[in-house]
């Protein structure tokens, strides 16, 4: 389906809009003169889709689909929070039989055509809600192949994010009157106050959701209302930390995750196919010697960086199936060194550098580029504390529909909470060694879900930078046709392929892969493991992100009024405040 506006009242028609790309299996052609026959078959043409409901598609994985069955795949853009055009949808997922969806949304940068901003929370994540009632609507209508059941979202990075927002908030009144607003089909407020949310469909009323069944968020930048707080507890964390309170014995089983993702990554460097693996003197190894390599040498290999990655396991910060692989929107790689130069627990080498000079007022922070200044835009303290205070004042008032923008866009809000509809499964995959955000706010929303009845797993890559791809025979494919055999009646149950061993080595010269004996430990028998204060000096010693502190938050300013040159991005973030005003006497001092 081309580009068409999914709302009738749209303040920027050319960010409001979806596009449809469904397997031309499910398709006998289009009727172009309204008698319900196929007339064209190829090429392009104006008409109604002639659906072929006998047809099947057997995915890569060998999942069956039909058009009534295929899961529908909704692909939210936002890179950074940012506006995302109208754009065509893609044949990524046509060969597995799914349905496509591409869909525009306004973002933190968006004005009207008289310049009024038109960017704020939760405009982004409204225009998605629309695009997934949209196509639900031409589903049940008849006008495409696909089931309303079966909506997965996926993204990265901002996308990433709302793709979380998505799944999280499926179906929440709260985002009603904003829907409502833009003209979305399936949702209308009554004389009384309440909502209906039905269309009708061959004389009857059928229920309209704007909700999800899975999602596979790829660096999920959420939620940002504990990102500076989060990133600040694992940035300045103890090395000489022990579990000595019920909360740090917590910590230690929640650091059981991170020691997993680790584990299975090592487990699959079996996949690996073009990897050059060498020895302990940087010499490459015969190609019988790679055919001979026990899961024990691989291992050791990997966790001394005695390799150069292939494709089969490098991740290069695309996303397979994701948006275009298209991973833009995050700060630029800053470099090696943790904050304030000092990676504390980590190997020397990884240590010096400053990280925190990622800022620029243009891009939203007040930070300079060239100075270290806690804000340019301020004669002193008070001064910033009084727009901290006026600004949060501001937010927690309400907005027009009296909500608080803020508590919008946190999920942690809205996973299993009273009106909401949580998805079946949800999938994070992230970075471990970028801080894209802090895996406390990764392991949180897992938690969350979790206690809500969500099949939740989460996945720190430890190869992965932002947005990392699906490697080692890992694939968006593949976990939907997984999830599908595992909670759809009849369908089939799928497992993944044994891997077929590398026979021969790769052509790199020296070895490239870090070196993570410094942070981990490792042997054949009890496998993986690492303290607390490891994983964190492992992770912030290549963060690409500012401090926590002052004007510079991390992801603090991303989503709502952004920052110039000349005026600060709307402050919100109320931890902070409440820092600024506890502790005003010694801040005021160091100001600047």
């Amino acid at each position: 389906m081309a580009i068409v506006t999914a709302v009738t009242n749209a303040e920027l028609p050319d960010y409001q809009g979806v596009s449809v790309c469904v397997p031309g299996a499910y398709v006998k052609g289009v009727d172009t003169d309204g008698d319900g026959n196929a007339d064209v078959a190829s090429g392009t043409a104006s008409g109604t889709l002639v659906i072929d409901s006998d047809a099947a598609v057997t995915s890569t994985n060998g999942q069956v689909y039909t058009a009534a069955t295929a899961p529908v795949i909704i692909n939210t853009g936002a890179a950074g929070y940012s506006a995302q055009s109208n754009q065509t949808a893609g044949t990524t997922y046509a060969k597995e039989g799914y349905i496509n969806i591409a869909c525009g949304n306004r973002g933190k940068q968006s004005t009207l055509s008289d310049g009024t901003y038109t960017g704020d929370a939760p405009s982004c994540l409204v225009d998605q809600k629309n695009a997934v009632r949209f196509v639900k609507y031409n589903i049940l209508l008849g006008n495409l192949p696909g089931s309303v059941d079966y909506f997965v979202s996926t993204g990265g990075s901002g996308g990433g994010a709302h793709a979380t927002m998505l799944a999280a908030t499926s179906d929440n009144p709260d985002f009603y009157d904003y829907e409502i607003s833009q003209g979305a089909v399936g949702v209308y407020k009554n004389s009384d106050g309440s909502y209906s949310t039905t269309v009708t469909v061959n004389g009857n009323e059928v229920e309209l959701s704007d909700g999800l069944w899975g999602c596979m968020a790829y660096s999920a930048i959420t939620s940002l209302a504990e990102a500076d707080m989060t990133l600040a507890f694992e940035y300045y964390l103890n090395p000489d930390y022990s579990f000595n309170t019920d909360f740090q014995k917590q910590l230690a089983e929640y650091l059981a995750e991170f020691e997993q993702s680790l584990q299975d990554y090592i487990d699959r460097l079996a996949y690996a196919e073009d990897w050059t693996w060498f020895n302990s003197d940087g010499t490459a190894l015969s190609d019988s010697e790679v055919a001979a390599m026990t899961d024990a040498d691989r291992a050791e290999a990997f966790i001394n960086g005695w390799y150069v990655k292939g494709s089969t396991g490098g991740s290069s910060g695309d996303m397979e199936g994701g948006p275009g692989g298209d991973s833009a929107g995050g700060p630029p790689d800053m470099g090696s060194g943790g904050p304030g130069g000092d990676s504390t627990g980590g190997p020397p080498d990884m240590n010096g550098g400053n990280s925190d000079e990622v800022g620029t007022p243009d891009s939203g922070t007040t930070q300079s580029a060239s100075s270290k200044i806690d804000s340019a835009n301020y004669a002193s303290f008070a001064e910033m504390l009084a727009a901290y205070q006026a600004d949060i004042a501001e937010i927690q008032a309400g907005d027009e529909y009296g909500n608080n923008i803020v508590d919008l866009y946190n999920p942690l809000h809205y996973i299993g909470a009273d009106g909401t509809d949580g998805p079946t499964w949800a999938r994070i995959l992230m970075g471990a060694s970028k801080g894209d955000i802090s895996m406390m706010n990764s392991l949180n929303l897992q938690i969350a879900w979790l206690n809500a009845g969500t099949d939740a797993e989460i996945e720190w890559q430890w190869n992965g930078g932002h947005v990392p791809s699906e490697i080692f025979g890992d694939s968006l494919a593949l976990y939907v046709d997984t999830m599908y055999g595992e909670y759809v009646d009849g369908a089939v149950k799928i497992t993944k392929a044994a891997a077929s061993g590398q026979t021969a080595n790769g052509d790199g010269t020296e070895p490239s892969g870090t070196d993570l004996s410094g942070w981990v430990s490792f042997d054949s028998t009890s496998g993986a493991g690492m303290t607390l204060a490891g994983a964190a000096a492992y992770r912030t010693s290549g963060a690409a992100k500012a401090m926590p502190g002052f004007d510079v938050m991390d992801y603090g300013q991303e989503d709502y009024v952004f920052g110039s040159s000349t005026a600060d991005a709307r402050h919100w973030d109320t931890y902070v405040l409440k820092v600024f005003e506890e502790h005003a006497d010694t801040l005021a001092e160091l100001f600047n």
